[in-house]
Parts: structure tokens; sequence; C-alpha cells
């Protein structure tokens, strides 16, 4: 092995990111359990969210995909002492809007604001559904403009022959016109597929929702499913719980039954999620005059060197088969290996890309 070593310069070492990107798509049947019998959605005794599994969740091989969960705003009309699961509906939107949306000047948490311009006012959102996306599928965060969400706009309980209306929401222009203004991260606003920006003709209406990349979290305005819907036409005013609209199934349901409503109505969802790759990339460079002899022992025989073959004439030679990383106190950190023995004389250069990926 080498016992000198030879200093990085800045011009040797260069930083990169490369991002990779993994279509995850989540059919209806996911979502809405039916094509297991033995059960992949979880419910829990304090009744607060439910969670999806893309196999029964008591076996050994089953993930976690999502969480759907629902709340609304303690300023919101339906807040009431008389609503049923009333205090746990306020938690789980105060709980999303804290960490979402955050705090204003006052210390007060922040409601969703519809079109993501917190100063400005606007509309709020008020009651919502959220969808909490496990980090196995959303990885580092869900990529710009991939994000699609299919559902029935008109559901009654969970009869399977009466869903009707297949409505589309994604992240139209994501890509361009993303805000930032969350203590999240990063968001995108969710249109309907006929009025999203740059998805089809029209004038484009208020969002239904947001997606938070980093988060993987989607929140949905409750209008999605009411009959104040913008595009209710489509598909009529479907139903959370058979026999009532939406604001009707916040005030009178549990959050699981409200979770029930909203995935069974799920047709598909996908996205692509995106892990971050960081790289360091050291250029070793031996040139001319460097490591052409070597300190292995069965390098010399009888104070002669092997590889010259008895003629003194010859130039002095050496094979790179490893590049060491050292520490500044001369501590190895990190052994890379060639593929082939690289031949090195006072007669050539040569450089070895070495990659570190974190």
């Amino acid at each position: 092995m080498a016992s000198t070593f030879k200093t990085f310069l800045n011009s040797d070492i260069a930083n990169t990111r490369t991002l990779l990107h993994e279509a995850i798509p989540l059919t209806g049947t996911i979502s809405s359990g039916t094509y297991s019998s033995d059960g992949n959605i979880k419910t829990f005794a304090h009744g607060m969210f439910e969670s999806v599994y893309d196999y029964p969740y008591l076996s050994s091989s089953a993930n976690h995909i999502y969480d759907i969960t629902a709340g609304y705003s303690s300023k919101a009309a339906m807040s009431s002492s008389a609503t049923t699961q009333n205090a746990k509906k306020i938690n789980i939107y105060n709980q999303h809007a804290q960490v979402l949306s955050g705090y204003d000047v006052t210390g007060s948490i922040q409601a969703f604001d519809q079109d993501g311009n917190i100063t400005d006012g606007g509309t709020k959102m008020k009651h919502c559904f959220f969808l909490n996306f496990s980090r196995l599928l959303a990885k580092d965060e869900i990529k710009k403009d991939s994000f699609r969400l299919e559902f029935f706009t008109a559901s009654e309980g969970f009869n399977p022959t009466a869903r009707d209306g297949l409505m589309t929401i994604g992240d139209y222009g994501a890509a361009t016109s993303y805000l930032v203004n969350s203590p999240a991260g990063e968001y995108g606003l969710l249109y309907t597929s006929s009025d999203g920006a740059g998805s089809e003709a029209g004038a484009p209406n208020a969002p239904v929702g947001h997606i938070y990349y980093q988060a993987g979290i989607a929140v949905l305005t409750s209008a999605i499913v009411a009959d104040e819907f913008p595009n209710a036409a489509v598909g009529g005013a479907p139903h959370v719980d058979s026999g009532s609209n939406v604001s009707q199934a916040f005030t009178g349901s549990t959050i699981t039954q409200l979770a029930n409503g909203i995935r069974y109505a799920l047709d598909n969802i996908e996205f692509n999620n995106t892990t971050e790759l960081n790289s360091t990339i050291y250029f070793c460079r031996a040139n001319t005059q460097d490591y052409n002899y070597s300190s292995n022992p069965t390098y010399v025989t009888a104070s002669k060197i092997r590889v010259k073959n008895d003629n003194p004439k010859a130039e002095p030679v050496s094979y790179i088969t490893t590049v060491g990383l050292y520490s500044a106190d001369n501590e190895l950190l990190a052994v890379a290996k060639l593929s082939e023995p690289l031949k090195k004389s006072p007669s050539n250069e040569i450089t070895v890309r070495t990659r570190l990926d974190y």
C-alpha cells in the first residue's frame, strides 16, 4: 500500500445532486379494501384516522401506504358541542394546520388558505380531508406536477353500483408555479382537470386543495364532495354518509365514517416520488511523476524492480488497483477498487473519478 499521500485541491472536488423519480400508482381497490378479504384498512380505538396498507395489515409483508382523516377549524360554522367528535375533528385540523400553514403574528394557528395567498386574506378551507402518504412512498418529496387523484363525485354509501361522475384533481402547472410560504416547505394548488392551469381550455376556477411535496400530505377541501362543488353538474352531489350531504356528514358522522366515505369514492391516486441523491466526486489525479513506484514488498526482488524484467534502462512502472481516501491526519476513510489494474509510468497520467453517494 502506498505510503505517500496527495492532498486534494479545490478543483479536484465537485458536489452534485441527482433527483431520482419513481412512479407510484394507488388503485381504488387498495383504497376501498375490496381486493383483500382479510382487511388492509386498519381502524383505531381512538377513531382519529384510518390507515391503508397494500396487504392485510396483520401480514408481516404489509406496507403502510397512507393515512386518511378529516377535520375542521374551530371557527367553522359546523363546530359545535353537539357535533359528533367535535374536539377530535378540531384537533385533527389544528395539528395539520400548525405544521403546514403555521401561525399568524398573534400566535394563532392559520387556517388553510384556498389560493395560498395568506397575506391577502381570501377564502379559507375550514373543513378538509387529509391524506398523509407514508415516507416509504413519498421518499424525500413528491415530484411537482405529478400528483393526480381520481374520485367519483357521486357515491352513495358503499354501493359499488352507485358511483358516477369520475373527476380528476391534480397540481397542474405546479412545476413552475408552486408556493413556498409554508413551514413544511413547498406546496402546490390542486385543481380539477377541467379548470386546472395548463390542463384543459377554460378559465381556472378556485383551487380545491393543496399538496405539500416534502411533507407528503394532500389537503382537500370538503367542497369537492358538496353541493357547491364548482363542477357539481359533472356527477351531482355525492353522499359521504348515505342519505346526507357533506355538511351533515361532518357534523353527524365520526372521523372513521368520513374517512370511509371519501376513501371508497377514490378511484385512483398516482404521483412520482423523489429521492435526492447527493454525491461528492473526487478526481484522484496521478501526474507523470506520481505513483510510479510501489511500497509493496513484492514490488522488488533482490533489490530489483520485478516489472522492469531486469532491464535497468526501462522506466519504472506500477499498477494502480485501489484508491484510498484519507482524512487530514492520514486515517483511511474510504476505499475504491478498480475493475482492472491501470498501468502507471512516467510517460502517462491517470485520473480516477471516485464518487461518494449519501
